[in-house]
């Protein structure tokens, strides 16, 4: 699992650096009216790495409820290629933040290819979350989730406005 999860610290990281990069501050999203469709699918895939990360991190999903988690990967390849299809139906993407999303979709791969065999020993188990902990990786995880919570609802409300 610590794999997976160090995977994970790095697509976090990347998406980190394309949100506050190339959406905030090259491309200013949050302050482009025309640009509330892409901010609405940001904000849901972030809701879903919101509980990817805070979860990942303290808890397994065992039993049955690793279909919900798969339920949440799953969501979050649709909002993602849904997202490359907006993006091109209403800007031109910079070549480095296109280059970017190149990167983390590998990278997201890579992550569900090494949490797979993990998600499956859960599934044998007994229906409900066990209890995990990675040390640091668990704290880094959390700040994560809570910073790509806070972005989801920052896009969410300038998709509104």
């Amino acid at each position: 699992m610590i794999r997976a999860l160090e995977v994970l610290l790095v697509l976090g990281a990347m998406g980190a650096l394309d949100t506050l990069y190339y959406h905030e501050w090259k491309l200013r999203l949050p302050e482009t009216p025309s640009a509330w469709r892409e901010l609405r699918l940001h904000a849901s895939r972030d809701f879903a790495y919101a509980i990817v990360f805070g979860s990942l991190a303290w808890v397994t999903w065992n039993g049955l409820l690793v279909w919900p988690l798969a339920c949440i990967l799953v969501f979050e390849i649709v909002v993602t290629l849904t997202d490359f299809i907006e993006e091109d139906r209403t800007r031109k993407l910079p070549a480095g933040e296109r280059v970017m999303h190149a990167v983390m979709g590998i990278t997201y791969g890579i992550f569900l290819a090494l949490l797979f065999p993990e998600a499956s020993e859960w599934g044998g188990r007994a229906t409900g979350f066990g209890s995990a902990g990675y040390g640091l990786i668990s704290w880094i995880l959390t700040v994560f989730a809570t910073g790509v919570l806070a972005s989801g609802l920052r896009d969410l409300r300038a998709a509104k406005g």
